[in-house]
């Protein structure tokens, strides 16, 4: 039990870089990689065509989907196959060109076991000349949270309160302006808003640290 512990060790330790969806496998590629055993090439070539038309942010991939339930395979593996390949090119795309070339992508497929004559067809769907257009409409789509457009602020001190007739406690009022057009004002106590300046910056140092290390830096 200890040798096979010690070799799986050195396996991962022979690994100098992740596969393209990362350190664990979607389950959705998973469930593929036996369907594709029972899909023709030619089918699998339209469902690749649908997922891309799909990524381009075009409703006609769906139209093509359905049409393909009379092919010679079950609902179920047009199905799983489907879905798998969507997650595996929407990994790949995550990935900025700069960072995975298309001959790894190629080595990561052929180590997940993809059929070796289906790889081609994957390959330049990522990198072919639709590749463009497939950033583009990922960037339109993807989910984003609202961003800060201004901050204002402002210290008062408060000089009495209803219980104290002397008070002089300074307080920060902050207005916040979000990008789709929120405005949240909110006060915030000295003790509180050192508080949030130290976060900030040990945020930012932690940034710079990791910038540093090697395996963060792009590698042509």
């Amino acid at each position: 039990m200890a040798a096979v512990q010690v070799m799986t060790m050195s396996g991962a330790m022979a690994r100098d870089r992740p596969l393209f969806f990362g350190a664990r496998m979607p389950s959705e590629i998973k469930q593929m990689l036996p369907a594709l055993k029972n899909v023709e090439k030619g089918l699998f070539r339209k469902l690749l065509q649908a997922c891309v038309r799909i990524l381009e942010n075009e409703d006609s991939g769906l139209d093509d989907l359905s049409a393909l339930k009379s092919a010679n395979a079950s609902e179920e593996t047009i199905q799983t196959v489907f879905s798998g390949l969507l997650v595996l090119l929407r990994s790949a795309l995550r990935v900025p060109r700069t960072s995975l070339k298309s001959e790894t992508f190629r080595a990561d497929l052929k180590e997940i076991k993809i059929p070796a004559e289906l790889i081609p067809d994957i390959v330049k769907a990522v990198f072919g000349s639709r590749r463009d257009t497939l950033d583009d409409s990922a960037i339109e789509n993807r989910v984003r949270l609202p961003t800060l457009q201004s901050l204002k602020w402002r210290v008062d001190v408060s000089i009495s309160t209803s219980s104290l007739n002397r008070v002089l406690e300074p307080s920060v009022l902050m207005e916040m302006t979000l990008s789709d057009g929120r405005i949240h004002t909110f006060e915030v106590p000295v003790s509180k808003f050192h508080q949030l300046r130290y976060n900030v910056a040990y945020v930012l140092k932690q940034m710079e640290d990791l910038e540093r290390r090697n395996v963060l830096k792009i590698k042509d």
